[in-house]
């Protein structure tokens, strides 16, 4: 491979998961060596085995591992790393940390940190795109300083209204107020989930549209100038405004929708002197009403529709790009065909869509014409509850929206999962849904899930493991360097007995220890395993039924706890406690 300089190339993934996979994989097809990091929990993950090195972080929380900036440089320098990918999620959207990897002499892969800033700014990226002409709804020119201001603007501009983190992304810490008694408390948790993604709590207010699609545009611009638009994608089908499907190119828009799109992503991302792979995203009204959203200064989730849609990698352009290299292609192409990408994630889509931690016994995913796998897993990886609940993408190819539905059906009839619940069951619903796959008109919009989607998915009981026989596989390192050591099973078995001279026996499994207490109705348990945030209500207060009285967090999501009864509630933990699933929160008596 020639580069533009003969030194040697080595790229730091600063990821995890899936993205981490991808990335190494197109840098191996690049001629570029990989290093991986990890989680004290990932510690057995696909990306930390494909990867030509692997180091360990030092820890399970997101802020000690995958945010933490200084450890992160410091693998890069022990490493000899050159360049460094941020993927998505973590801190690829963090000018601060593009700024940290650009002082210590590395290639960031990615746009410059001013670019971040100033687009990563939500109320910044709105004055761009009215500079440039691109179309927008009502809105805050500046973040809002209290609760006071968000109820005045809905009182104003009518419902419903968007509450968004103003250097947010990604579906996080976004809200949608419906109602004027639920303004309040959507607002602080926009500022509490923004705080906790993103280290900032700014929020700003915008008016937003009944029904809409959420379409978007990727972008990719080179270091010389050029900007060029590879097409559109539909991600309306969201719950909890995180994307479960996503299509290119987005279907039944009119020409000149789909121009009008174009033309204004690439007129913000030239105003910016935008660099590297971009997706600038939209929301188109069920009347036809279209408005910018923001841009996402990043690859994306649902890159790889675009890939199949256009024949371009986009992880290799990105390389391309860093390195200084004019972009491969110089205009918008003509798609070849349609694309779907499924997210799996480890989710119970019976119970509103609950992330599910623990191991998969068994993944066996489908194959065949215009099928592709992204995935950050195999059977037997380990799915934490810190962490994303993305275990891999099925992209379903074919020559027409038509095919590629077909083969939709056929993948997901195929695709096996087992050990943790998934959201299966949930695509295949929509793949046999006549608002999603009529050939005449799309219904779909980005809270159809939460309004049309009549969701009789059956509540999945909690799967069990089955324990690994033979060999137990564990690693250690040596000079940084991962290294796997298999151990007998039953040697291990052996030391988790009692000590000698005591009556050997097994502890009992949290399932069998449940079995055996009675159920008591006052008890308030844990729907998901995850984190305490915080108590919405005081000690002993007096709560109705269907009241909110907790938040919880788990895979980056917060979940609402609501009194299941109406009565005096007792606090059983804390705020910041980590708790299992099904673990007793509260008594309400």
């Amino acid at each position: 491979m020639n580069h533009l300089n003969n030194k040697p190339k080595k790229v730091l993934i600063a990821n995890r998961g899936e993205i981490a996979v991808r990335i190494i994989r197109a840098c191996c097809d690049y001629g570029i060596q990989t290093v991986a990091v990890y989680a004290d929990v990932d510690i057995n993950a696909q990306h930390v085995q494909l990867a030509d090195e692997a180091y360990a972080l030092g820890g399970n929380s997101p802020t000690e591992t995958y945010l933490n900036i200084p450890r992160l440089l410091d693998v890069a320098k022990r490493s000899g790393a050159t360049m460094v990918h941020p993927g998505y999620g973590f801190l690829s959207e963090r000018a601060e940390f593009a700024r940290a990897v650009i002082d210590a002499g590395l290639i960031w892969i990615g746009p410059n940190p001013e670019t971040i800033d100033e687009l990563g700014d939500k109320v910044k990226a709105r004055k761009i795109a009215q500079k440039v002409g691109a179309p927008l709804v009502v809105g805050t020119s500046e973040p809002v300083k209290e609760v006071q201001e968000v109820v005045a603007f809905a009182e104003k501009h009518g419902l419903p209204i968007a509450i968004k983190a103003a250097f947010g992304g990604g579906g996080r810490g976004l809200k949608v107020a419906w109602r004027l008694d639920e303004v309040a408390e959507l607002y602080h948790s926009a500022v509490r989930e923004a705080i906790a993604a993103f280290g900032r709590g700014e929020c700003f207010i915008e008016q937003f549209l009944d029904k809409p699609r959420h379409i978007e545009a990727q972008v990719i611009a080179d270091k010389l100038g050029n900007v060029v638009v590879l097409g559109t994608r539909d991600c309306s089908l969201q719950r909890r405004n995180q994307k479960l499907v996503e299509e290119a190119p987005a279907p039944f828009l009119m020409q000149e929708q789909r121009e009008q799109i174009h033309q204004s992503a690439k007129a913000i991302c030239a105003e910016a002197n935008y660099v590297g792979a971009g997706t600038v995203e939209f929301l188109l009204s069920a009347d036809g009403t279209l408005s910018f959203l923001e841009v996402n200064t990043r690859l994306q989730v649902e890159h790889p529709v675009t890939e199949e849609t256009t024949g371009i990698d986009l992880v290799i352009e990105q390389l391309r790009v860093a390195e200084g290299y004019p972009l491969s292609i110089q205009e918008t192409p003509s798609p070849r065909g349609h694309s779907f990408e499924f997210r799996i994630n480890a989710e119970d889509a019976g119970k509103g869509f609950l992330p599910i931690s623990g191991t998969i016994s068994e993944f066996t995913p489908p194959s065949g014409p215009g099928i592709r796998l992204d995935s950050g897993v195999i059977s037997g990886s380990t799915i934490p509850a810190t962490f994303d609940s993305l275990m891999a993408k099925l992209i379903v190819t074919g020559a027409t929206r038509e095919q590629a539905i077909s083969r939709a059906r056929r993948a997901l009839k195929e695709f096996k999962i087992r050990g943790v619940e998934s959201v299966l069951p949930f695509h295949q619903a929509v793949m046999e849904h006549a608002d999603f796959v009529s050939g005449d008109e799309f219904c779909v919009h980005t809270r159809w899930i939460e309004t049309d989607f009549i969701n009789e998915l059956e509540r999945l009981p909690r799967q069990s493991v089955t324990e690994s026989q033979g060999v137990t596989r564990t690693f250690i390192e040596i000079d940084g360097r991962r290294h796997e050591l298999g151990l007998p099973s039953d040697l291990l078995a052996e030391l988790a007995l009692a000590p000698v001279g005591e009556q050997k026996r097994f502890q009992p499994t949290i399932q069998e220890i449940q079995e055996k207490v009675p159920t008591d109705p006052s008890q308030v348990k844990a729907p998901i395993s995850g984190i305490l945030h915080s108590w919405i209500v005081q000690e002993g207060e007096q709560v109705n039924e269907g009241d909110v009285i907790a938040v919880m967090e788990a895979m980056k999501m917060e979940v609402q706890i609501h009194a299941h009864r109406s009565g005096k509630i007792t606090f059983c933990v804390q705020a910041g406690d980590y708790l299992d699933v099904e673990c007793v929160l509260a008594n309400i008596g």
